[in-house]
């Protein structure tokens, strides 16, 4: 029988949004960053550091701000206040091409591009450091090569993308972005319509990944165990507030399944790797 593991209230307190985490230089810096949509705020006084080569998890509900703050990063959108900074750089300042030569954002959904190869949609990566000239050469850089070897998808190099199955769609989006050759990852839901093997297999790979090439990711996640199981420190957000961060052994807790996701349950511990393991027994009725 697994451990159950405790409920101490400091694990879903919001002074984690007051100011940055002290600690060495960060590869991604969010300082009190606010954002909204038109008649809602979605993020509020947010400030997050992800160290070098560290492999974050952001969790919380559908729309706390996961994804926003993801776009954020990537310097897609814009902060209405606060500053996101990678490797000292203004993301709000630095132009898309820039951007996407520091930070690589594999999106939730992408729409289908018909006729495109594995091959082609990969060497879409190289554009920020190729630009538009270098597209037209024939043939693929070194980057692209080892993008698709790495991810493990050389073989299906000139296969149509759109006749892949969905797990292997998602191994080329990857490559796709690590085409970019940027030491910032950023996986919106990387494993969304995967079945369980596949979940495995893609999170799997980005742990390889982010060992052999000493890559930061930020990672937003829905399943709470696959999160705590892969990511070295989890950031729990809650009504566009961070609720809650640190290792999983500490954040994830009874009071983190009630504060931050409304439901009542218990948090036990894998009895062969330690990971936490969640036991969710009902919702709450939210305020």
């Amino acid at each position: 029988m697994s451990e159950l593991i405790g409920d101490p209230e400091s694990a879903t307190t919001d002074s984690a949004a007051d100011a940055p985490t002290p600690g060495p230089a960060a590869a991604l810096d969010v300082d009190r960053v606010s954002f909204g949509y038109p008649g809602r705020r979605v993020l509020d006084r947010v400030s997050l550091r992800v160290r070098p080569g560290e492999f974050v998890a952001l969790v919380g509900l559908n729309g706390c701000g996961k994804s926003t703050l993801l776009r954020l990063a990537a310097g897609v959108l814009r902060p209405e206040s606060g500053r996101v900074s990678v490797d000292g750089a203004d993301m709000a300042r630095t132009s898309r091409r820039e951007a996407a030569r520091k930070v690589a954002l594999l999106h939730q959904a992408a729409p289908a591009v018909p006729g495109l190869t594995v091959r082609q949609l990969v060497r879409q990566g190289r554009y920020a450091a190729r630009g538009p000239l270098g597209m037209l050469r024939v043939g693929d850089d070194e980057v692209t090569v080892r993008a698709m070897r790495d991810v493990g998808v050389d073989a299906w190099a000139d296969r149509p993308v759109d006749a892949l199955s969905g797990g292997e769609r998602q191994r080329v989006r990857l490559a796709l972005a690590l085409a970019q050759d940027t030491p910032v990852l950023l996986l919106d839901e990387p494993t969304t319509y995967l079945d369980l093997r596949h979940q495995l297999e893609v999170l799997q790979l980005v742990g390889r990944l982010r060992d052999e090439r000493r890559l930061t990711v930020l990672m937003v996640l829905h399943d709470l165990d696959l999160a705590a199981r892969f990511a070295e420190r989890l950031v729990a957000l809650r009504d566009g507030h961070v609720a809650a961060e640190g290792p999983p052994d500490s954040v994830v807790t009874p009071g983190l399944l009630r504060e931050v996701f409304g439901i009542e349950g218990r948090v036990g511990r894998d009895p062969e790797r330690g990971w936490p393991v969640c036991y969710p027994d009902r919702p709450l009725r939210l305020p």
